[in-house]
């Protein structure tokens, strides 16, 4: 029986311990925000949009939270142990661009539908349930492989570190989390992200000041420096300039670096979780949340790869090191085994926590999304077109609990066909790709064709799969195994060919058979009905009157903008000059970083083929970790500072309920008619 680092009690009591306590602790807050807010969970508006009124801040570090998955931390630093310092820039960079021009999408999504609960229900509404369904089809599979991505880099490495059997990993992360998140709908799962991108930045920077300035076997980039030109010289790298590490000259680096900006468009763009964001978002501030937790998030997978990937090349023959295997590698355990060999026992926790925590809260945001789709492109499209706010929550409720246990299913399933973390991340474009380009296109192109970018998403799928096929069987004498298809070549060609098909296909049947399309049918999915002063009135008399049922006090606009805005504030940020001015500005923004991002900084240093001197890689490593300080300022202290009149607001009533007398309690602030002269 192999030796583990840790009891197995010790994963046991993280999964189910920690995964309890943050439950719980959702579940207070949730408690809180209820009874001194004016949001509900009990609300359907609010459980899955969080009444579309969240601040930039809150919404950047979800957006950090939900891109932070097992591989973010796993796989980046599984490319760094492979490639050296071009693996940690090809990861990020290549996941960091897709966000940034998802804020394109976010803007169009507020002009053109900005009552619309799933990117689905706008595809329904333009293109009819031919379209709907296929593009349901990606959107569904773009969820099961992120979250078997989750569960699986999850469970292995509690395996590894713990010895806790992989099935019931695979089962008990989902599982733990559905508790808050069916308790407090989106807000709730905000909060949860919150809760966790603070203590992984905490963990983060311990990692980093331990590796680069404290641990007797590192403790500087100049040891750093000294330990990897070492391991070239013994192990040079294929593809690398001169075998080195320390370079961004890496053939391999750049394949990889293709097929994650490829198949991360897939998982950004196709993704529900990230449209809810998006959704629950006000729209005046939307394109900011997104540049701000797209730049914020490349922090993350960049320095921690940078620290702990190449810590765990560094000490290659220590004797706290783990002998890695290409398996290992693939099921992305040189962090696990590099922070166990500087830190030991604590080291090992604080990486099972870290993992946890990243894990989990990314998991909140497929389950809430999944419940989305469930609910109202699936429910209430097909199933009840009339269902009421009652029905609409339960289905909601129901959708959340069912996808933790398909979560566990895929993932155990996975598991024993022998397909690991690292396999699935490089596939996800091959599968998914196709579909990038006319999901972008019916969002923000009136001349999209219909057929065009059905036909295209369908043919780059079946392409993608043949060209991944041709080429693994061309390669390995026709053998085609888990191993021979998961290739760098074999992956890179299954994903040109999904998206540029899909793309290609999309783009000129629309130019060669143009529709002209009218926003309006979009802009009106969900749209409110206007709600006269006297109605409002009687409503508000009637919500009071309930309140002695324990309901919460709500608002009557049922997809409202958010509750606490008022009609003014609403038609001010929904202002279509004041949107198509925030598109034009995340366009020139967004590009203007993918052109930095990926071609500027990383294709002059590929091609000048330049081995970095200790002074060069201390510098890249100090660019590393002030972009993680700058990183945690802007999601973890800047949504407190723009919190703080909510937070001032339930401080009061806490206090009123605990030390003076009358009830805390938040009443919705009411409007009498003024009587007519």
């Amino acid at each position: 029986m192999p030796d583990y680092l840790l009891p197995q009690g010790a994963g046991y009591g993280v999964v189910v311990g920690i995964g309890l306590f943050f439950s719980g602790f959702m579940i207070i807050l949730t408690a809180i925000q209820a009874r001194y807010t004016g949001f509900s969970p009990k609300n359907s508006e609010e459980f899955n949009s969080a009444s579309r009124s969240i601040k930039p801040g809150l919404i950047a570090s979800g957006i950090v939270s939900a891109w932070t998955w097992a591989a973010t931390l796993l796989q980046s630093s599984a490319v760094a142990y492979k490639f050296g310092i071009s693996g940690p820039w090809w990861y990020g960079a290549g996941a960091t661009v897709q966000i940034l021009l998802f804020a394109m999408l976010a803007a169009k999504l507020k002009l053109n539908a900005p009552y619309a609960h799933t990117w689905l229900e706008i595809v329904g509404a333009r293109w009819g349930r031919v379209a709907h369904g296929v593009f349901m089809f990606f959107g569904l599979a773009t969820n099961i492989i992120v979250s078997s991505m989750l569960v699986l880099g999850g469970s292995a490495t509690v395996t590894d570190l713990t010895g806790m059997h992989t099935v019931a990993a695979c089962f008990l992360i989902p599982l733990g989390v559905a508790i808050y998140v069916v308790v407090g709908g989106m807000r709730s799962t905000l909060l949860c992200d919150y809760t966790h991108t603070a203590v992984l930045f905490a963990i983060i920077l311990t990692f980093i000041f331990t590796v680069y300035a404290t641990s007797d076997k590192i403790g500087s980039p100049t040891r750093m420096h000294e330990l990897l030109t070492a391991a070239s010289a013994v192990a040079p790298v294929e593809g690398n300039a001169h075998g080195s590490y320390i370079t961004m000259r890496s053939k391999n680096g750049l394949i990889f670096g293709v097929i994650n900006i490829i198949g991360n468009f897939a998982t950004v763009f196709q993704d529900q979780a990230y449209w809810q964001r998006a959704i629950a978002s006000r729209p005046a501030t939307t394109v900011k949340a997104y540049l701000l937790g797209g730049l914020a998030w490349f922090a993350i997978p960049f320095t921690f790869a940078t620290t702990l990937g190449l810590a765990a090349v560094a000490l290659r023959g220590d004797p706290d090191m783990k002998i890695l295997t290409p398996a290992d590698v693939s099921a992305g355990l040189p962090a696990s085994a590099a922070a166990a060999a500087l830190l030991g026992k604590s080291g090992a926790t604080a990486l099972l926590i870290l993992l946890f925590l990243a894990v989990t809260s990314a998991c909140s945001a497929e389950l809430i999304a999944v419940s989305s789709i469930l609910t109202f492109d699936v429910y209430k499209e097909y199933i009840n077109p009339r269902a009421t706010e009652e029905q609409i929550l339960r289905v909601g409720h129901a959708g959340v609990a069912l996808y933790a246990v398909i979560c566990g299913v895929a993932g155990t399933i996975f598991y024993y066909i022998g397909i690991s973390m690292g396999w699935l991340y490089t596939f996800m474009g091959v599968l998914l790709g196709s579909a990038v380009v006319p999901i972008a296109l019916a969002i923000t192109w009136r001349k999209a064709n219909k057929w065009g970018c059905i036909g295209g998403a369908i043919a780059g799928l079946c392409l993608g799969i043949v060209a991944w096929l041709v080429t693994a069987a061309a390669r390995h004498d026709g053998v085609l195994t888990v191993e021979t298809t998961g290739g760098d070549y074999e992956m890179l060609a299954g994903n040109l060919a999904a998206i540029g098909v899909g793309g290609i296909v999309a783009t000129v049947v629309s130019y060669i058979w143009p529709e002209d399309f009218d926003w309006e049918a979009t802009r009106s999915i969900n749209k409110p009905a206007p709600v006269s002063k006297h109605t409002e009135a009687e409503k508000v008399q009637e919500d009071s009157d309930s309140d002695k049922k324990g309901e919460e006090i709500v608002s009557t606009k049922a997809a409202s903008i958010a509750d606490s805005f008022d009609a003014n504030e609403e038609a001010n940020e929904l202002d279509p000059v004041a949107l198509s001015k925030a598109f034009r500005f995340a366009s020139w923004s967004s590009i203007g970083l993918f052109v930095i991002l990926i071609l500027l900084v990383p294709l002059p240093l590929f091609f000048s083929q330049h081995v970095y001197t200790v002074p060069g890689f201390t510098g890249w490593v100090a660019v590393g970790i002030t972009w993680t300080f700058c990183s945690a300022f802007a999601v973890v202290l800047y949504p407190l500072w723009e919190s703080r009149s909510a937070m001032a607001q339930i401080a009061k009533g806490v206090f009123k309920d605990l030390f003076q007398r009358g009830s805390g309690r938040y009443v919705a602030p009411t409007t009498t008619p003024k009587a007519e002269a």
